[in-house]
């Protein structure tokens, strides 16, 4: 595969000749190097994202679904392929690897699906003088800012309702996961995609990068998936041109488990709440809220779930939970569980880096966590589990929601009725109601609060990437 910039749908070196190292998170040696694009490049591929809009919005809604469509059967046929890729440079296990794939070329599914459903209305004014038309249209040149910890699926689930609406896009990947947006821009180009309609940007100089993007006039729509003080940044960029954007920031999302729930159950679903990739993601359980009279029984079969992963390199067969991404992700791992055993809380299982190389931190409990220790202000992005314990419904609902993020919560209870009372009190923009995944190309995806502005996926994924004209008629 080609590890240069792809813009206008030809592969190129950086305009100064300039390349990231790539290193393998399993031993911390070098992988591969990309182009590093300048902010000259990042015109270029504005200019030819500028260029391929008109010719794609105004090609066939069932032509650009065939696109996608085409897109989403070659990433089906190539999941070994990417997994590994995704592996090699993220370091998250095989298995965890195979289900993003899946899961990221279910965006083009669907959007080819939605391609063709991009809805206006009709109606009569209240006053009965005329009617109102609304007619939905492509945003324009749109530039999207993609994390590391899902390379694939963050991806595609801004590139799939982008193509869908009509517009074309400059995809400017995490410096630590480039190979997989390369990847990806091959396949549009195997697919048949106008050139200029899919531009791909790796860069070491992210800030520079994305802010000439956004000062350029010629870009309206900023889609951005990472961290809440890099999203602030950002949004005050895009204010100096209004340009439209679409958030999803951090989270630090509650798991509750009250006493009537299925404890069985509710450890299944923790361990795919925290574990799933590792815990290096926004939707992971990040605090764990307990009812008091069940809260040593969960903890107790948490921490022996938790212990028995199988740990090392993501692609062996087996493997259960591989490295985290770089070491400044495991530092900050390692520095979190200490201050909060230093604080009170008691250590049940794991809570040391393990023995190089690669960027190990094992599965760890904590229990007897104080109110105000930082493990529970923090996103951990990491395989660490903090307890808290509850007496009330009230006090769950109160401890859930004392955070300033909202982006998922999840609830575990037997009683129905309390399940969906507790869902609606919680602040947050998605809630997992005994089960420890929301994630779903065809559900709206998003948070409240600081952990975001909009919504991806479903037929909201698809608005978000369009403008609304209204037309005052009469006959």
């Amino acid at each position: 595969m080609s590890t240069d910039l792809f813009i206008g749908g030809r592969w190129r070196p950086a305009s100064d000749g300039s390349r990231i190292d790539v290193l393998d998170p399993a031993n911390g040696e070098k992988l591969a190097d990309v182009a590093s694009a300048t902010v000259d490049d990042a015109i270029a591929a504005v200019d030819a994202a500028d260029t391929a809009l008109a010719g794609w919005s105004a090609t066939a809604p069932r032509k650009r679904s065939e696109v996608l469509r085409r897109v989403f059967e070659l990433m089906t046929e190539r999941v070994e392929e990417f997994a590994e890729l995704i592996v090699l440079e993220n370091g998250k296990a095989l298995a965890d690897a195979r289900a993003e794939v899946v899961y990221a070329a279910e965006f083009f599914r669907w959007y080819a699906e939605e391609a063709v459903r991009v809805l206006g209305t009709v109606q009569a004014a209240p006053s009965g003088s005329n009617k109102i038309m609304v007619v939905r249209k492509p945003v324009g040149v749109s530039v999207l800012v993609t994390p590391w910890n899902f390379p694939a699926a963050m991806a595609t689930r801004k590139i799939g309702p982008a193509l869908a609406a009509g517009c074309t896009v400059v995809l400017k990947p995490a410096s630590d996961t480039p190979l997989t947006a390369l990847a990806i821009a091959a396949l549009f180009e195997e697919a048949g995609a106008p050139a200029g309609v899919v531009n791909v940007l790796p860069s070491s100089r992210s800030g520079s990068v994305v802010s000439a993007m956004l000062d350029d006039p010629r870009v309206r729509k900023l889609s951005f998936t990472g961290s809440t003080e890099v999203g602030q940044v950002l949004l005050a960029a895009a204010a100096r041109t209004i340009v439209n954007c679409s958030m999803e920031l951090g989270g630090n999302a509650p798991f509750l488990v009250f006493a009537d729930a299925d404890l069985d159950a509710a450890v299944e679903g923790a361990m795919v709440a925290k574990m799933r990739n590792g815990g290096e993601a926004c939707t992971a359980a990040n605090r764990f809220y307990v009812e008091e009279s069940v809260a040593a029984e969960f903890t107790r079969r948490l921490s022996e779930a938790m212990s028995a992963l199988t740990i090392g390199p993501g692609l062996n067969e087996g493997v259960q939970l591989g490295p985290l991404v770089n070491a400044a992700s495991r530092d900050k791992v390692a520095e979190l569980v200490e201050q909060t055993v230093r604080a009170g809380a008691s250590l049940v299982t794991g809570g040391s880096p393990l023995e190089g190389p690669g960027f190990y931190y094992p599965p760890t409990v904590l229990a007897d966590v104080p109110a105000d220790a930082p493990v529970l202000r923090e996103e951990i992005f990491g395989p660490v589990a903090p307890v808290v314990t509850f007496t009330t419904e009230e006090e769950a609902v109160r401890l859930a929601n004392d955070t300033e993020y909202g982006l998922v919560s999840y609830v575990y209870t037997g009683d129905l009725g309390r399940g969906l009372r507790v869902s609606e009190a919680l602040d947050s923009g998605m809630v997992g109601l005994n089960r420890g995944v929301v994630s779903e190309a065809a559900a709206p995806f998003g948070g409240t609060k600081q952990s975001g502005i909009g919504r991806e996926g479903g037929h909201e994924g698809l608005l978000a990437f369009t403008e609304s004209t209204y037309i005052a008629l009469s006959w």
